[in-house]
């Protein structure tokens, strides 16, 4: 459990407070550069990662979204043990949880005197049981802050889309969870709106149900897409943007906003309030649990993608676990997240920074004053280095124990002043002298980069430019296990292909299997050039670097086809198509759960287009596209497509179904590897998005085409305008 907000406070501010009368010789700290976080927003972004649980009703009816005409008996665990969630999420360096108490169907998981359609009402535990007293007792004896999710919207109780009514009922539910289950950390408010059981939407009262929050909760964090205290980063894949400030202009926002995803997700530099961004992903493509799913869960490259992306990139990484029917995370959830968090842990095991002599030729009050560049390397996040007045540029430079292989770099500001960094650098000096090796924009709390390994004995940090004086609280240096990269130009091909392995340092040593097994010392060893393939094999490839190995291994399937498979295209690659360069897209309306909705639905739109993407929608909820016509393959082989999409999507070749990414989910990307002769292919091309988050794109790659997306030279349509 975190420490109370007002001692994180008085910590963190205390470099700049201490010098308040601070002689010349001592000069205070930089003016605040505003807006800048509250007490509650600062304890925010020392948490890091914390657990979402998605468990409720839709866990037992193997849905997304209820209707709230579940019978309260279809709710019932049968080892529900949140001890063991909390052991889990502990073990996994977690800091907290927050659970769905109430989900879009209106199941309540506590007792609650407002409604039937809770715990109280079912046969689990003879009706007397409380999935929140039971969490919440738990989160304390783990050390785990609790929080909770609560829908405004409830498709089950009568006065849903009543206005007033409705707002005093909910405040009433919010009331009874915010004062019978102690502190809460976070208060997570969805934005979704949809009818209520008799067709009528609700006026939400996020105001007054704000004011309930900081009454009850004060020190509780509000998190939507407006906040007040925490952001959506408008998608669910957990990946912040690559700018990504904490400021918004959030007096332009709303719970439920629409169209300005992008803002979400990159923040504004020139925001009027502190609003930083939380990334929510699940750890499988549903956000509930569905035993289909029991072997679709991230592995730890997807894992470790997210986590980079999330709070490498200064953000919270709130981190979904669809709890099973049973009441517990399931057992390929728990390796998973123990997996990431060995990952991590072998990381960041040792800060090549922490200590070391480090200098700046721009500190302000100079180089031994209190905010010199040593402050960056002392493991405390009190004190930090700050740039002269006036300055938009700086550098820090940290001499090393020696020569050691790099390969990452953490970076922080000193938040209580404010954000300030607009673009840095990082260099390394090798023997061939100082060297870049990684670039970004902004830092905030946490920045991490991670670059290909280098032997190095010194490094900078350069801010390139910045709002005001720049200040940097924390420097950190890694050196990460070695990793291993599997190259070829055809891992589907139809006569033979070759593999190339190379290690991301000159100390480390690859070995390599052929045949689908992990690789360890004994197995062979690369020593250079390329490996021949003629057949269907598994290569995988693993590197060490003395008594350390790659985290993850390496791993490419190639697969040999039969010319007899090759499919035959519908014109030759000469053809005058009527409409060139061009697919025709039809644009649809209305409410979704899967593409199998689609057929005899009328489009609203129909028009041409030079790409495969989400632009031809009309609305972002609520909406569909279909693409027809035809994709042109200029080299007889082996071509791979990639259909990404948030919800679902479906991909036609020849008229076969040949990608199925259909259902309500996150961004899911799905492939397929078609043996197809030269010309003009028919294709077709479907998607969807209900709510939240939308994405829609088709890439290809084969012989001669490395992997892009489709472009118009690649398209062409029948139809006459």
């Amino acid at each position: 459990m975190l420490p109370p907000l007002r001692a994180i406070l008085v910590v963190m501010l205390l470099g700049t407070l201490m010098t308040a009368t601070a002689s010349p010789d001592d000069p205070s700290g930089p003016p605040p550069l505003l807006p800048t976080p509250s007490e509650r927003q600062l304890a925010w972004h020392e948490r890091d990662m914390y657990a979402f649980v998605h468990f409720n009703m839709n866990t037992f009816t193997d849905r997304e979204w209820g209707d709230g005409t579940e019978s309260p008996e279809t709710f019932h665990p049968t080892e529900l043990d949140t001890d063991q969630w909390c052991r889990v999420f502990k073990d996994a360096g977690m800091t907290g949880v927050i659970v769905t108490a109430k989900h879009h169907d209106g199941f309540c998981l506590w007792p609650s005197a407002f409604t039937d359609h809770d715990v109280e009402s079912t046969d689990w535990r003879d009706g007397k049981g409380d999935v929140l007293a039971d969490l919440s007792e738990s989160c304390r004896r783990f050390g785990l802050d609790f929080g909770v999710y609560l829908s405004p919207w409830d498709r089950n109780h009568p006065l849903y889309g009543s206005g007033d009514d409705y707002n005093r009922f909910f405040v009433n539910q919010l009331r009874e969870v915010l004062t019978n289950y102690g502190p809460v950390f976070e208060v997570w408010f969805d934005g979704a709106n949809g009818e209520g059981p008799d067709g009528r939407r609700q006026v939400y009262d996020f105001d007054l149900f704000r004011d309930v929050v900081r009454e009850l909760q004060p020190d509780a964090c509000i998190f939507s897409d407006a906040g007040p205290d925490v952001r959506w980063i408008g998608n669910e894949r957990g990946i912040v943007g690559e700018t990504n400030w904490n400021l918004m202009k959030r007096d332009e926002f709303h719970p439920g906003i629409t169209g300005r995803n992008r803002e979400l997700n990159e923040g504004r530099i020139d925001g009027t309030h502190w609003l930083p961004g939380e990334a929510d992903v699940s750890i499988r493509p549903g956000w509930y649990y569905h035993e289909s799913q029991d072997d679709e869960v991230k592995n730890l490259e997807q894992l470790l993608d997210i986590w980079y992306g999330s709070i490498g990139r200064g953000s919270n990484l709130l981190l979904n676990f669809p709890v099973d029917r049973r009441g517990l995370v399931h057992e390929n959830d728990a390796a998973a997240v123990l997996e990431l968090r060995a990952a991590i842990d072998s990381i960041l095991a040792e800060d090549l920074a922490l200590g070391r002599p480090a200098t700046s030729e721009q500190s302000r009050g100079g180089t031994d004053g209190p905010f010199g560049a040593a402050a960056t390397v002392d493991g405390d996040p009190a004190t930090f280095w700050a740039a002269e007045d006036g300055a938009s540029t700086g550098t820090v430079e940290i001499a090393l124990a020696g020569p050691s292989p790099v390969d990452h770099v953490e970076i922080g500001e000193h938040l209580p002043l404010g954000q300030r960094v607009k673009s840095f650098s990082v260099q390394c000096r090798t023997v061939d002298g100082w060297t870049t090796v990684a670039r970004g924009t902004t830092i905030g709390h946490r920045r991490i980069v991670r670059f290909p390994a280098v032997m190095a004995n010194r490094i900078r940090v350069v801010i390139e430019d910045a709002r005001a004086s720049p200040t940097i609280s924390n420097i950190g240096v890694y050196s990460g296990p070695p990793r291993v990269e599997i190259v070829s130009d055809q891992e589907a091909f139809l006569d033979r292909t070759e593999a190339y392995l190379a290690a991301d340092r000159d100390a480390a040593v690859i070995h390599y299997t052929l045949d689908g097994t992990i690789p360890s010392r004994k197995s062979t060893r690369h020593r250079g050039g390329p490996i021949e393939i003629d057949d269907d094999v598994v290569l995988k490839a693993i590197a060490y670097e003395g008594d350390r190995r790659s985290l993850m291994v390496s791993e490419r399937t190639f697969r040999r086809f039969d010319p007899s498979m090759l499919r035959e295209s519908a014109h030759p690659l000469d053809w005058e198509a009527p409409r060139p360069g061009v697919l025709e897209v039809a644009a649809h309306e209305g409410g979704w759960q899967s593409l199998h909705d689609l057929p005899g639905r009328d489009p609203v739109v129909i028009d041409a287009v030079d790409r495969i993407d989400a632009s031809p929608r009309t609305r972002d909820e609520h909406c569909g596209l279909v693409f027809e016509g035809f994709l042109r393959i200029r080299e007889t082989g082996v071509h791979t497509l990639h259909l990404a999409s948030d919800d679902g999507s479906r991909l036609l070749i020849d008229g076969d179904l040949v990608i199925d990414n259909d259902g309500l989910h996150g961004r899911i990307e799905k492939s397929v590897r078609l043996p197809l002769k030269q010309g003009w292919h028919p294709m077709r091309v479907e998607w969807f998005n209900a709510t939240g988050g939308l994405d829609l794109s088709l890439e290809l790659e084969g012989p001669g085409v490395h992997r892009r997306p489709l472009r118009a030279a690649d398209l062409a349509a029948d139809f006459e305008s």
